[in-house]
């Protein structure tokens, strides 16, 4: 059952192209929708270079509200804390 709320979650992934493990996170945040409503913007940090600086060897990292959920892989049990959080 997709939990509803009044405002919809919003989660970004700095990614990069050719990036198995961005790939991977994505599709693991995708198997959450069925639970939770929620938007991921993905954003490529080669197309930045403060981004990349920032991010290069962790990507992909999973952010909230400005605070890392993850990185590398998805931290299923941060991100539903998040997700389920008022």
């Amino acid at each position: 059952m997709r939990r509803v709320t009044s405002k919809q979650k919003q989660l970004t992934l700095y990614s990069r192209t050719y990036c198995h493990l961005c790939d991977d996170m994505l599709a693991a945040l995708e198997t959450l929708r069925s639970e939770f409503s929620f938007t991921v913007a993905v954003v490529d940090v080669d197309a930045d270079p403060a981004l990349e600086a920032k991010y290069d060897e962790l990507v992909p990292v999973l952010v909230a509200e400005d605070q890392e959920l993850c990185h590398y892989f998805l931290d299923e049990a941060a991100v539903r804390a998040f997700l389920a959080a008022r």
